[in-house]
């Protein structure tokens, strides 16, 4: 009796209740002139911009204050990357999906989830934000910044590790990323466990907040190209930049394999669907997440 209960109830919860979104046009002309499209890639900037200031700040001041035993710490420099990241996606998640990071941008766009121009168009807005927001870091005490190297990402080789331990560092904990994401967001999951309510931006912050104690004897913990970048921009010295592809193609591998793994694996039936149909489907924003 109570087996029929539960297959009556999920019988009921997938038919009135979810609606399999249908994926994004690979390029949708309608876009360019839609107001939502340039609010999106401001929402981008500015959180990202937020975030590179908080958590650059706060690496520097830790880095300044660890020999006098004043500084927040590894956990604190982890809280401060996984505290941003609920904060800011869960502002932006209703405007931009609350990306604030390419390799997630990257990974929605392979799952199908954002057309081919707003993901550039995020990206590109991401970067700038990032870069922004290093900048204003280094003008408010730049003698600090330059001391403690801005924030910038490398392997620690001095520490004993190379080169393909860091790929494999920033390509594992992209995915860990990516993959809670695609799941904190899965809108089959939101309508089945509607009675639950979980906010999304809190599993993505939390996924931040482990994966940065774990790299960040590593490489400092990129897993966000944006960071990496803008940190280097600004910083410019060749320690920033012998690493840069590091962490780029690690975390654009990761977040390609979560996106893979949960769409056309977890959710093959869906997917499926999904395939051949770039030019038939009408026109789709995802505002699910990051």
């Amino acid at each position: 009796m109570a087996k029929d209960a539960s297959k009556e109830s999920e019988a009921f919860v997938t038919a009135k209740d979810y609606e399999e979104p249908p994926p994004a046009r690979l390029v949708d002309p309608k876009e360019f002139g839609s107001w939502s499209f340039y609010r999106a890639g401001i929402a981008e900037f500015v959180a990202t911009l937020l975030f590179l200031y908080i958590t650059v700040q706060t690496v520097i001041g830790h880095s300044r204050n660890a020999a006098n035993c004043g500084g927040v710490g590894l956990l604190g420099i982890a809280w401060a990357f996984g505290g941003m990241i609920f904060v800011l996606v869960y502002c932006t998640a209703g405007i931009s999906g609350g990306h604030i990071n390419p390799a997630v941008t990257f990974g929605l766009f392979v799952a199908r989830k954002v057309s081919l121009p707003r993901a550039i168009f995020y990206m590109i807005m991401q970067c700038l934000g990032a870069i922004v927001g290093c900048g204003l870091a280094k003008g408010f005490q730049k003698s600090f910044y330059v001391q403690q190297g801005g924030g910038a990402n490398s392997v620690a080789r001095a520490r004993g590790y190379s080169t393909g331990t860091g790929l494999g560092a920033e390509i594992i904990g992209t995915f860990v990323l990516v993959y809670t994401v695609f799941s904190a967001t899965d809108p089959k999951r939101v309508a089945r466990d509607s009675h639950v309510p979980v906010l999304a931006p809190l599993p993505i912050g939390f996924a931040v907040f482990m994966v940065h104690l774990a790299t960040i004897p590593i490489t400092g913990t990129g897993i966000n190209p944006a960071r990496s970048f803008g940190a280097a921009v600004i910083f410019n010295k060749s320690v920033s930049w012998d690493d840069q592809w590091i962490f780029w193609v690690g975390p654009f591998i990761g977040a390609a394999a979560a996106a893979i793994y949960h769409q056309y694996v977890l959710r093959a039936g869906s997917a499926l669907k999904a395939l051949g149909s770039f030019r038939s489907n009408p026109p789709h924003q995802h505002h699910g997440h990051p």
